[in-house]
């Protein structure tokens, strides 16, 4: 940074706090060693002690991250709006769709100088197909078409194939979409080792959403389990608020049945990995699923669907072994490859770690931020659409 930052007031708009401090802190981190002011506005929870040690403002903002209520969600853009006209932030990161969509609103009319919207997936609105989906989608793609092509303002996706959603489906402008290719990977923090003696695992870490693929992973071990192939299938992450969410009850029945390890949610993801032999992710999509770059990063092969977002890291034959959506057999066959040729797993290891290193690290992904943060202070698009 050329001092574009120094004494300005950067504020982050996350739905949860430990969603900020797993996927957002690196960048919020770069911008206070740059000189600004940091502030993050969340549901302020477990994390905010954290939030505040790092020398950051917490702001305490309503969110309900899943729920459809329209009044609920006017109490939670009246918040962000007081916020904004407090605090006058000179550039607002927004991530995620109730952000981008809530404080879009709000920067509107706090007139913020510069916006910044990241959607890190499409999510469920997108995914699922029911009636009151249906009749929300439109509304929600009208919302992104007006504030994302506001002067000044900028979305980051995470993916080419979400790019040209928003181009060409939603009619975000192309010179306001950025292509920034996930949160990150700390490629210190997240190192290979050794795989484990004995069986092999194949880890899934995730939360624990049917749109994850999870319920065709645990019907690929059904299948390996018939087979009689050599394998332990491990759920790692936790239950969540999101209508996909898999109910508590589902999970013990599985992990009764032998089908599936679930071992809950875990502080330890490099553990998670090192402690098994590939990382398998069977999600619908995904903005660039930061638990696939983790587990390339451990040197570990990734098995996913050849979707938007998975398939960004899972390279077949390079990376990883990708599966058509929502597929049972195949994702069995290529956890059984796997499990059984060591030298292949070893191979694609390499190619998955060396991925990492030089297209998805840390260093790069924040670099880049920074610089469009800079850009956006300084203007940015002009041309009001």
């Amino acid at each position: 940074m050329s001092g574009a930052l120094t004494g300005k007031t950067v504020l982050y708009l996350v739905t949860e706090d430990w969603y900020f401090w797993s996927h957002r802190l690196p960048f919020a981190r770069a911008a206070r060693d740059s000189g600004a002011r940091v502030i993050v506005a969340s549901r302020m929870a477990a994390h905010r002690d954290r939030i505040l040690a790092e020398g950051f403002q917490a702001a305490d903002i309503p969110f309900d991250r899943s729920g459809l209520n329209p009044l609920r969600d006017l109490k939670t853009v009246r918040a962000i709006l007081s916020l904004y006209r407090r605090e006058k932030p000179d550039l607002v990161h927004h991530v995620a769709m109730k952000p981008v969509l809530y404080g879009g609103i709000a920067a509107a009319l706090a007139k913020i100088p510069a916006v910044i919207n990241a959607m890190a997936g499409l999510g469920f609105l997108f995914i699922a197909d029911g009636l009151k989906i249906r009749v929300i989608r439109p509304i929600v793609e009208w919302s992104f078409r007006k504030l994302g092509n506001r002067r000044n303002t900028v979305l980051i996706v995470q993916n080419g194939d979400d790019a040209d959603l928003f181009a060409d489906r939603i009619g975000v402008a192309r010179d306001r979409i950025r292509v920034i290719r996930g949160s990150g990977v700390d490629i210190d923090r997240f190192r290979p080792g050794p795989e484990p003696e004995g069986v092999p695992v194949a880890v899934c870490v995730s939360r624990m959403l049917w749109d994850k693929g999870i319920g065709e992973l645990v019907e690929a071990a059904r299948i390996l389990q018939q087979r009689g192939v050599s394998i332990r299938i491990r759920l790692v992450g936790p239950t969540d608020a999101n209508p996909a969410s898999i109910p508590v009850e589902t999970l013990k029945a599985w992990q009764d049945s032998g089908l599936v390890e679930v071992a809950g949610p875990s502080d330890d993801i490099p553990g998670a990995y090192r402690d098994a032999h590939i990382a398998v992710l069977p999600s619908y999509r995904e903005g660039l699923p930061k638990s696939l770059l983790e587990g390339a990063a451990c040197g570990r092969p990734v098995v996913a669907t050849d979707v938007p977002g998975c398939r960004e890291i899972c390279r077949d034959g390079e990376t990883g072994i990708r599966v058509p959506l929502k597929s049972v057999a195949p994702l069995a066959d290529a956890l059984q490859r796997l499990a059984e040729d060591a030298g292949l797993r070893r191979k694609l290891a390499d190619g998955a770690r060396r991925a990492v290193e030089t297209e998805f690290a840390e260093a790069i992904v924040v670099g880049e931020t920074m610089a469009l943060y800079e850009q956006a202070l300084q203007g940015g698009p002009k041309n009001e659409l």
